[in-house]
């Protein structure tokens, strides 16, 4: 059976768009690649101490179960580079399942929930769903992408703050 699944890219270290385009590639060529977003550029969150991020989400589709695709996505931020430095902080290429269809999935280790623990409150995550598909509904609330976009933009206006991307050109 086949699944859409939605996963999140983010970069800040080094020539973000080449790692950025580097992972498409890579998950194309086991999971196809249905529709991508925009690239965005992005405040950091949680630490603020480093350099800007590009950000985007992309559609795959697969009929591998949610613990490949992760294992998947890991193999890839490990090819590329990535090394573990403290959470949250700076990386070369991040990749996050975000969502497996209409599933709901806690597997047996930190590394994969879905849907992902904090994209709600994360729109260099929502932005990018909002494009690819803004009546996506996160199975575990039934609430739709856009209407998480719109509850997070009343948030941070009441806080008299921005939502912190911007399309990159």
């Amino acid at each position: 059976m086949m699944h859409k699944v939605y996963l999140a890219l983010g970069t800040n270290i080094g020539d973000r768009l080449y790692y950025l385009e580097t992972a498409l590639s890579e998950i194309d060529k086991v999971m196809p690649i249905v529709k991508r977003s925009p690239i965005y550029e992005s405040d950091p969150m949680y630490e603020t101490e480093q350099p800007q991020f590009l950000n985007m989400a992309c559609c795959v589709q697969t009929a591998l179960p949610p613990i490949d695709v992760l294992n998947h996505a890991k193999r890839i931020e490990k090819d590329m580079g990535r090394t573990e430095t403290y959470r949250n902080g700076p990386r070369v290429i991040d990749i996050d399942v975000v969502f497996y269809g209409d599933k709901v999935v806690y597997l047996e280790t930190p590394d994969l929930t879905i849907p992902h623990e904090r994209y709600q409150e994360r729109g260099f995550v929502l932005k990018p769903m909002v494009d690819l598909n803004a009546d996506f509904v996160c199975p575990r609330t039934l609430k739709t992408m856009q209407q998480y976009l719109d509850d997070l933009m009343d948030t941070i206006a009441n806080q008299n703050e921005s939502l912190g991307i911007s399309v990159y050109k």
